[in-house]
């Protein structure tokens, strides 16, 4: 993996780009975007990070590469979701994610996005994007979201669209779905809604303890509709096998999610012929009994955040070295200093946002996902 660091439009704004090349010739790239001068307006903003978007596909891009994914983090979503769909509108054609999560450096956007080389995207119903390449179908989906009564309903409708998405594609949610990310209006208020809707809808698609359940991200997320309380965003795979899936425990660490009632794995590993991608859920500051480890200290916390996850990587084969991006979500924005030292003496090299958003549980002070990619070779299998 490489990680580079680049300024861009007068050192307006910055770039980490993290990159990937398998031997099975494709190669993916990690790309966060951010703004460094809080005094410009949004729309300015907005015009930097465009402009440094275009620099980094012309400047450290392969030519054949494809956004597949991307994701605004905003400030204030009802006054700026738009003016980011304005210029969305030209270049849509990838799973498109827009949630109000402020940037903690004092600015009002970022930007994290994920590119593929060698792929063509396609068009499904209901938002579904899909790619095909080496015997393996991908699918994205970003920003789902509905009207319905309440958070609890919202979630069931949400899910269960979802489940009707992937049949017309000849895909099941137990099986091919990797990775979903539920973004929570009011999460100390709306989570209990989710968390039961869920629970009940993976029962309907053999989703139990029993069996596994799907890496995930419950956290603080706006919409700029504020009738929408739960925004959904997913990503699967078609045409892998069931051992080129691996969960992840980390049980010396980590207690199983069910004990304290709700269901997702704590990360999961897939394995291709040439790479093993692996998804970390939303990790926080927690010990194998379920119990919050350091309460009150934001520094003790993130400590504690990623020992547990370097020991969920362990479990396939990675370090926190092989992270290409990372989200950090801090309750207290007054933590946003401490938190941004605590990384830059500790991981000066983890590529990442900070941004704004209350953890399902108010004694977590800091939580953190992140996408890890290590080279593996296994003849059996197609390579990515």
């Amino acid at each position: 993996m490489n990680y580079i660091r680049r300024q861009y439009e007068d050192k307006a704004a910055v770039a980490q780009i993290t990159t990937f090349t398998g031997k099975g010739g494709t190669t993916e790239y990690q790309v966060m975007l951010s703004v460094t001068d809080p005094m410009l307006s949004f729309e300015q903003q907005l015009q930097c990070l465009q402009q440094a978007y275009v620099s980094v596909v012309r400047e450290e891009l392969a030519d054949d590469a494809v956004a597949v994914f991307r994701r605004y983090f905003l400030s204030d979503a009802a006054n700026q979701a738009d003016m980011v769909m304005a210029w969305e509108c030209e270049d849509a054609s990838c799973a498109l994610s827009v949630v109000q999560q402020p940037p903690l450096n004092g600015t009002k956007i970022a930007l994290w996005i994920w590119f593929q080389t060698g792929i063509t995207l396609d068009a499904g119903k209901g938002g579904l994007v899909g790619a095909m390449r080496n015997g393996y179908r991908q699918y994205w989906t970003g920003g789902a979201s509905n009207r319905a009564a309440n958070p609890e309903y919202q979630t069931r409708l949400l899910l269960n669209d979802y489940v009707m998405q992937l049949t017309e594609e000849n895909s099941k949610l137990a099986t091919d779905c990797i990775r979903t990310w539920f973004f929570v209006r009011d999460i100390d208020v709306n989570y209990p809604g989710v968390v039961k809707a869920r629970k009940e809808v993976f029962v309907t698609q053999n989703l139990t303890e029993k069996t596994h359940y799907i890496s995930s991200t419950g956290i603080e997320g706006r919409n700029a509709d504020p009738s929408v309380l739960v925004t959904m965003d997913t990503y699967a795979v078609k045409g892998l096998q069931p051992e080129q899936i691996q969960f992840l425990y980390a049980p010396t660490h980590l207690n199983p999610t069910y004990e304290y009632g709700v269901t997702f794995e704590r990360g999961t590993a897939v394995r291709y012929g040439d790479r093993t991608q692996l998804f970390i859920s939303g990790t926080a500051s927690i010990d194998n009994k379920g119990e919050i480890l350091y309460p009150g200290d934001v520094c003790r916390q993130a400590a504690r955040m990623l020992e547990n996850i370097s020991v969920l990587l362990a479990e396939a084969g990675a370090e926190v070295k092989d992270i290409m991006q990372a989200i950090v979500y801090l309750r207290d924005p007054a933590d946003y200093r401490a938190v941004e030292h605590f990384l830059a003496e500790n991981y000066p090299d983890l590529p990442h946002i900070l941004v704004h958003a209350p953890v399902c549980r108010p004694g977590w002070l800091i939580e953190m996902e992140c996408i890890a990619v290590i080279s593996s070779e296994d003849g059996n299998f197609n390579p990515f």
